[in-house]
């Protein structure tokens, strides 16, 4: 014959509390993730006489001109011209299409990263010890744009 005991239930409110505390967590995780794919969307790169402004997404800032080096920026492919291309991310998003954030290149330095078209890639170089990668919908027109408002 086989006798079966049941453990004594928790003492307290150990389960509600768990319980809210996951839910918690995953109404905050989905909350983040909801805010990063809609933020991902939402970048602009805006040029004026002050400078590049990044706006959107966690990574977000201003650059003045004078920190731009914009004698070397140039359109890239990432996919052929392997020198920029990224290697380690140290701060950043990664999703399907949508890359944001810090990163290493493969041929040294830091970069900080707004990819969505690997094919078309303004590289821009500052003088803050790193460099942009960004997908502007208008890569040739945005260079012009920065040298204009840079003269």
């Amino acid at each position: 014959m086989k006798q079966v005991f049941e453990m004594i239930p928790p003492a307290g409110q150990g389960y509600a509390i768990a319980a809210t505390a996951t839910i918690l967590l995953l109404v905050g995780v989905t909350g983040f993730v909801a805010y990063i794919l809609h933020s991902s969307s939402q970048v602009r790169f805006e040029v004026s006489s002050e400078g590049l402004r990044i706006r959107g997404g966690l990574y977000g800032r201003s650059i003045p001109l004078r920190d731009l080096v914009l004698d070397e920026a140039r359109v890239v492919d990432l996919r052929t011209e392997t020198q920029y291309a990224l290697s380690w991310r140290t701060s950043g998003i990664r999703m399907p299409g949508y890359q944001a954030g810090w990163h290493r290149m493969r041929r040294g330095g830091k970069a900080l990263v707004f990819v969505t078209d690997r094919q078309q890639v303004v590289f821009l170089p500052t003088r803050r010890n790193y460099a942009l990668l960004l997908s502007a919908a208008s890569p040739y027109e945005f260079l012009g744009a920065l040298r204009a408002a840079a003269r």
